[in-house]
């Protein structure tokens, strides 16, 4: 295995040699630990939800976690517990994202089904939905009509675009496509609109709990569009901040995804101090950290790193205090 190269003499950027001497031992990773989510803040504060599939259960488990009562209202379907399609394809994370809520399946085309959900929304404080405005309106849970019949429900509509299109089908998928995200034939990691998209919810359902308090008659109404949050995700790309020619666009030396001889690294060394213990770390003048954005400081830190195991790797992140991450390939599985 190769090691950290402690030599007096430091290479220019040209032809990377793996180094001839090993080094020090580095020292052991610091145990990190500790709680920073606030909880309690939503104590007593009751949250009815409709929205199905990804964002609206993400948000309203946010939500709980903040210390609100949630109830969930679930579809019924004929071959299984629930009709969240979630539950179908995801049940492992439809179990996490629902675990303390209340989840009642109520066919909202029967009248004891409606008298079920009018008993939940006359004690709920915030209402969350998910539909196309036709929907809302079938099923009669459109603002107009539940405002008239609970004027102090704060209501957060998730949709899918705004305006002449809210009536428009998609999902993540096709938001991320439209806002740029989506650059070749591979899904995206994760679905990037969705999960924005919740965060914007629950930013919503704490906006309105802050508008009640300062007016306690308003009717309270947001709509959370997903094809806005994938917009949103997308404006670093729109201000050219994941393109070369900038640091973050791939032209940084110190900013870049690496293969090493068991995987991959990423490297954010952009700051002057990191960029600098990134040169010491290489065998590289500390002289030359100005001089990472150039092809010839990425040529040599791709040969640096394909000569090194993940391992090694990550005890030089930990010696010199560099924000690296290691993603080692995995074994196949037997």
């Amino acid at each position: 295995m190769s090691t950290i190269d402690r030599s007096s003499t430091a290479p220019e950027f040209g032809a990377y040699r793996p180094p001839a001497s090993p080094g020090q031992a580095p020292h052991a990773a610091p145990a990190l630990d500790g709680e920073t989510a606030s909880k309690g803040v939503l104590a007593g504060v009751r949250i009815v939800s409709l929205a199905l599939n990804l964002p609206g259960p993400v948000a309203l488990m946010r939500l709980a976690q903040m210390g609100a009562i949630c109830d969930k209202i679930e579809p019924p379907a004929l071959d299984t517990a629930t009709g969240d399609p979630l539950a179908s394809f995801a049940p492992i994370a439809f179990d996490e994202l629902h675990r303390g809520i209340s989840r009642h399946v109520l066919d909202l085309k029967h009248e004891e089904s409606r008298h079920t959900l009018d008993t939940l929304l006359g004690e709920a404080d915030v209402l969350i939905t998910s539909f196309r405005p036709s929907a809302l309106q079938r099923l009669g849970v459109d603002r107009a009509t539940l405002h008239a019949r609970f004027p102090a429900l704060a209501i957060v509509n998730i949709m899918g675009e705004r305006g002449v299109n809210a009536e428009q089908p998609g999902h993540d998928l096709t938001y991320e496509a439209q806002a740029g995200l989506v650059s070749d034939l591979r899904l995206p990691a994760v679905p990037f609109a969705d999960m924005a998209g919740a965060l914007l919810v629950s930013d919503a359902v704490l906006r309105l709990l802050l508008a009640r308090l300062r007016d306690p008659s308003a009717l309270l109404f947001e709509e959370v569009a997903l094809a806005d949050a994938a917009r949103f995700l997308a404006l670093p790309r729109e201000w050219g901040l994941t393109q070369s020619p900038s640091p973050i666009g791939g032209s940084h030396a110190g900013y870049r995804l690496y293969a090493c001889r068991d995987g991959r690294v990423a490297v954010a060394a952009l700051e002057p101090r990191f960029a600098a213990a990134l040169c010491r770390a290489a065998g590289v003048s500390e002289a030359h950290a100005a001089r990472l954005q150039s092809p010839a400081a990425c040529g040599y830190f791709e040969a640096f790193f394909a000569d090194r195991e993940c391992a090694e790797v990550q005890r030089m992140a930990l010696e010199y205090d560099l924000p690296m991450a290691v993603m080692p390939d995995r074994p196949p599985s037997a």
